[in-house]
């Protein structure tokens, strides 16, 4: 769905005072977003990996970034930096009664490394 402006303001935080902010919201607000929250083993430095280097023109080709972005300003994922960052971001964009606890089948042969 489309995110409110109230909110991308509480996620760009630190990005505020930058002079792209406004176009910033402009982008993100243009459209509808898909958020998700991942787990499993250094979830974040792997999501990053995928996800691939801010600039999409040093972005290695088979990360998100790499194939789908063109240009720095039309940041077409977002990942976390951090544990604690990933808590900030979903306590922001979730209610607890949206996220789903699962075991999964394979959880302690995948995990019990």
């Amino acid at each position: 769905g489309k995110v409110s402006e109230e909110l991308l303001s509480q996620h760009y935080q630190e990005l505020r005072r930058k002079p792209f902010y406004p176009s910033l919201l402009h982008y993100m607000t243009s459209g509808p977003i898909v958020v998700m929250v991942w787990e499993g083993h250094n979830v974040v430095r792997t999501s990053r990996i995928m996800v691939g280097d801010t600039n999409p023109a040093e972005a290695q080709a088979g990360t998100v970034r790499g194939d789908f972005s063109i240009h720095i300003s039309r940041n077409v994922v977002h990942a976390s930096d951090s544990v604690e960052g990933a808590q900030r971001e979903i306590q922001l964009w979730f209610h607890r009664k949206e996220l789903m606890d699962w075991d999964c089948y394979d959880h302690n042969s995948t995990y019990q490394l």
